[in-house]
């Protein structure tokens, strides 16, 4: 069963930059699109971004858009999250998985807290 491990959450101030990372262990996930989500407090969890199987195309929800980076190395297993320039609104704890219908997306892991500071 596949295991997906969110790390590289943090404290930073706005204007700051975090990388996040999504290991996957038990499956590869070179097959799937997979996405960043995240969730904040009283919130329902939303879209951030999403990359292709091979990398080649990306897309982003208009909140993020031209500040945060999707982007994988499936030799490492590994899905990346660049964010820059954060504001107060980014705060959540941030998720990867497969960008699919919810029947199909795997098990979710514990997410990696992202909290910016004003």
């Amino acid at each position: 069963q596949v295991q997906l491990v969110e790390s590289g959450g943090g404290l930073v101030q706005a204007g700051g930059s975090l990388r996040l990372s999504c290991a996957a262990s038990g499956r590869t996930l070179s097959r799937y699109e997979m996405g960043w989500f995240r969730q904040a407090p009283g919130k329902e969890r939303e879209f951030v971004a999403a990359i292709n199987w091979n990398g080649g195309s990306t897309y982003y929800a208009d909140s993020v858009k031209g500040r945060f980076t999707i982007s994988r190395d499936n030799a490492r297993n590994t899905v990346y999250l660049q964010m820059h320039n954060l504001r107060p609104e980014d705060t959540a704890v941030y998720y990867c998985n497969r960008q699919t219908a919810t029947k199909n997306q795997l098990q979710w892991g514990q997410g990696t807290q992202v909290t910016v500071s004003s």
